[in-house]
């Protein structure tokens, strides 16, 4: 029988064991919400990949590596994800044959499973989440904080994408968990957890190794808290975060030392594109600090953007230690990033969880204050001041919360209800393929991979191997092949030269990357198609929108589009946006992550022309 003594450890250890089941079963429901907003509309373009970084980077290098020769040959990314996803298609096709016959047959299959194992990485991000901010402040602040990373805009749509960015949340997560046991206890193994986290990150994503900062301001106040005795065992654990952090960045990226120079060169090259204002048509020309904040208000919402940065003075004023980790990283990242002349949204990525974290402890902690503005005086007056109090903090956390989860879980649904649906590049497809005779010259702007021009079908894989072979080799219609070199009339002044491209013309000037296509354009190049019967063309409003944002940059296509609208009939026209709703200005955040509620449609604006006279037949 319970004695007097007991009964209060035994009702204490009944309410832990309510706080911790009530606490287990709201987690099971933000992962289970995160998991479904991310697995919603993963297979959004598929077969074709859209995503220029996607198509580019991770699963096609994951794919190329053979048995055992692991050298990506390419270090502008960290190649930590592209060894997992070799790893796993290993295991899911059965070796390097089935990968290959797999990117031969149906390549979205490859590109499908990547990303449904990049938004289980981001679900797991928002379970490490959890756990970091249950270790900083309580249960209440960890829920809210996943249940916002879960929500939030910016960590959700990109969960979709075979991309590095929600895998560096992982291990991102993992090194501030790591910090904070430095913060509260300066064990060894904390110092090696955050090691461990800052190695894989770096490994995964360059920018991700900020996370080394919040090591640093946990063991400064590590140091503080606990005197001077604690230098040694600082500076040892230290170098055992050091070590493993280096040795968690070779195991994941070997070849940055086993190919060195290749390394180096690739990161000092990567590092000068991103100073590349001028060669980015369409990019921001604004403070990067300012561009960054302003995606917060999106990526995470107006909401937790504002609860952020009162999280994070709250937390000078009231928990000191919680706001060293957290605040020295988010200022050093942002005019770090914020001095780079090109910016977008997804880079900001690193800083999600502690952004969550402030701005959870934020609502939480004034839905408390203002519970304690409530009266209560004498025995009978407190028991019911207590009362209200607790449902007037109740009441007032389920609001806060609702701010808080509003604005992200709304454009999060919306984009993953645009995604599940045709992307307008698909749409425009199969329309071409059913309108444009086989074998015609058309002219496609690069928004578009190489399987959209060559895949001789509709919309659907192929059947079979051979069914699908000569297709594959055989494009369906002749592409316009010079989209990178400037091509005027040979009368025109200059040097230049031919290259076999018809009588009269020549080239005046040559590019090496897609994204100055803008700046082969020029109204006389119609006349150039019309003379070689590239009768039909088609346009997308992400390259028109970067020359139209920044118009004295690329007057030459401003006149091409305006010309081709005259000199043209238009035959196909599909809008991404909803009836009624006004076109998003170009951005190179907006115009290709389906943000704005305005759109109903993945993809851009697409106009199909038929050009007329000439060698495109009479005026129409």
């Amino acid at each position: 029988m319970p004695t007097a003594e007991t009964l209060p450890a035994r009702a204490g250890q009944q309410s832990l064991i309510r706080t911790r089941a009530w606490a287990g079963t709201a987690l099971c429901g933000v992962l289970v919400a995160a998991l479904g907003l991310r697995l919603w509309g993963v297979a959004g373009g598929l077969p074709y990949v859209y995503d220029v970084d996607e198509a580019a980077h991770f699963v096609p290098r994951a794919v190329a590596m053979r048995g055992w020769e692991l050298n990506p040959h390419y270090f502008a990314n960290p190649p930590a994800l592209t060894y997992l996803l070799h790893g796993l298609f290993e295991l899911w096709f059965g070796g390097y044959a089935g990968v290959v016959r797999a990117a031969a047959l149906n390549p979205g299959e490859e590109y499908l499973i990547a990303r449904v194992a990049v938004a289980i990485l981001g679900t797991i991000a928002v379970w490490l989440l959890y756990v970091l901010a249950a270790r900083l402040f309580d249960r209440r602040v960890a829920l809210l904080a996943a249940a916002l990373e879960a929500v939030a805009f910016l960590p959700a749509f990109y969960a979709h994408l075979a991309l590095n960015d929600v895998p560096a949340l992982v291990p991102v997560t993992v090194a501030l968990i790591g910090s904070a046991g430095v913060m509260r206890s300066g064990r060894l193994r904390d110092y090696a957890l955050a090691g461990l986290g800052i190695g894989l990150g770096a490994a995964t994503k360059y920018t991700a190794g900020i996370v080394v900062v919040a090591l640093m301001g946990a063991v400064a106040v590590s140091l503080f808290d606990c005197g001077p005795g604690r230098w040694r065992r600082a500076l040892v654990g230290l170098s055992m975060s050091g070590a493993v952090a280096l040795v968690a960045f070779l195991v994941a990226n070997p070849y940055a030392l086993l190919d060195i120079h290749a390394f180096t060169h690739e990161l000092a090259h990567e590092s000068a594109v991103a100073e590349e204002a001028g060669g980015k048509l369409g990019a921001p020309h604004g403070n990067g600090i300012v561009y960054y904040l302003w995606s917060v208000t999106w990526g995470l919402g107006w909401v937790p953007a504002l609860a952020a940065l009162g999280g994070g003075l709250l937390a000078w004023a009231k928990q000191r230690r919680v706001a060293v980790l957290l605040t020295p990283m988010i200022v050093v990242y942002l005019v770090v990033m914020g001095s780079a002349e090109r910016q977008f949204g997804r880079w900001l990525m690193p800083l999600v969880p502690a952004l969550c974290i402030l701005a959870a402890y934020l609502a939480l902690a004034s839905c408390s204050a203002l519970a304690g503005l409530l009266p209560g005086t004498g025995a009978s007056q407190s028991r019911q001041g207590a009362a209200r109090r607790r449902v007037v903090s109740a009441v007032a956390a389920v609001l806060g919360a609702a701010a808080l989860l509003a604005q992200g879980a709304v454009h999060t649904v919306h984009a993953d209800e645009v995604l599940s649906r045709p992307d307008t590049l698909t749409l425009a497809r199969a329309w071409m393929v059913a309108h444009i005779p086989k074998g015609a010259r058309i002219v496609v702007e690069p928004v578009v991979p190489q399987a959209w021009l060559h895949r001789a079908d509709g919309l659907g894989p192929p059947a079979t191997v051979a069914a699908e072979r000569p297709r594959a080799t055989k494009p369906r219609w002749q592409e316009y092949e010079w989209l990178l070199k400037r091509i005027v009339p040979a009368a025109a002044n200059g040097a230049g030269s031919s290259e076999g491209i018809g009588p009269g013309w020549r080239v005046a000037h040559r590019y090496s990357r897609v994204e100055d296509y803008e700046y082969t354009l020029s109204p006389s190049l119609i006349d150039f198609y019309i003379q070689q019967r590239y009768c039909w063309v088609m346009t997308a409003s992400q390259q028109a929108g970067r020359a139209f944002s920044d118009p004295r940059q690329a007057p030459g296509a401003i006149a091409y589009y305006r010309a081709l609208a005259r000199r043209a009939r238009v035959v196909y026209h599909l809008s991404p946006y909803a009836f009624g709703s006004r076109p998003v200005a170009f951005n190179f955040d907006w115009s290709y992550d389906d943000y704005p509620l305005a759109y109903r449609l993945a993809g851009p604006e697409i106009t199909v022309y038929r050009l007329r006279g000439g060698g495109c037949g009479a005026p129409a």
